[in-house]
């Protein structure tokens, strides 16, 4: 079976489109992607040919995962939220596990912003979240945005405590994908309740990276805005 799918994965590959994904997730020597190699293959594309092969081992979703190609390691992502989804409680722990267990193979944002939330997130909704806390303690970059994105569940449950911590922790993060990610889930937290929000920003705007900021930010009306970036 794994071998079918990576023959139709083949198909479908567009060696055009793969320079550009290649440039756009910076694969380039130096840069946080280097050494992905695209097939040029779309998303929408990779879910059809994943809930094709949706009931592929784990076995064989780790050697999707062990793969130099992104779309193989996307669509063992997704497969393994599809696997998630339909387990019982004793099953979706041996998928939150072999997640956590494979993190560092989760290496570009778009592998970590697709799957974070959704496995980890729904995983530890209503249990002990020290592993986050850990995650973004640690020195690889994937697994600090793994952190951040995994609260976006917790957001969407109006749990905003473990992003407004773990944001915190980020505050002096150097790293722009980092940046990002905590101005974003800040900024999902303000469409729910933008007070929690801004009684954040209040304490730590002048001292919040410039990018970070403007995430967080975004939705804010003009004067709002002058105010925060004036620092």
């Amino acid at each position: 079976m794994l071998e079918q799918l990576q023959k139709d994965l083949r198909k479908l590959a567009n060696p055009q489109k793969a320079k550009i994904l290649q440039r756009f997730f910076k694969t380039g020597k130096g840069e946080y992607g280097e050494g992905d190699v695209f097939l040029g293959i779309t998303v929408p594309e990779q879910r059809k040919i994943a809930i094709r092969f949706k009931t592929l081992d784990l076995r064989d979703i780790q050697k999707l995962l062990n793969s130099k190609i992104h779309e193989e390691r996307l669509i063992a992502l997704l497969i393994l939220f599809e696997k998630y989804r339909k387990a019982n409680d004793l099953d979706k722990k041996k998928v939150f596990d072999f997640y956590l267990k494979n993190s560092k193979r989760i290496n570009n944002w778009d592998l970590v912003d697709l799957s974070a939330h959704l496995i980890l997130g729904d995983y530890l909704l209503y249990r002990d979240k020290s592993v986050v806390y850990r995650l973004a303690e640690s020195k690889n970059l994937w697994e600090r945005r793994i952190a951040v994105l995994t609260t976006f569940r917790f957001i969407k449950y109006n749990q905003f405590e473990d992003s407004l911590k773990i944001g915190q922790m980020l505050l002096k993060d150097k790293h722009d994908l980092i940046q990002k990610a905590v101005g974003w889930m800040l900024r999902e937290i303000g469409k729910r309740d933008q007070e929690v929000e801004e009684e954040f920003l209040k304490k730590y705007y002048k001292i919040m990276p410039r990018t970070m900021l403007r995430y967080a930010i975004e939705r804010f009306d003009g004067k709002k805005k002058k105010f925060y970036l004036k620092k």
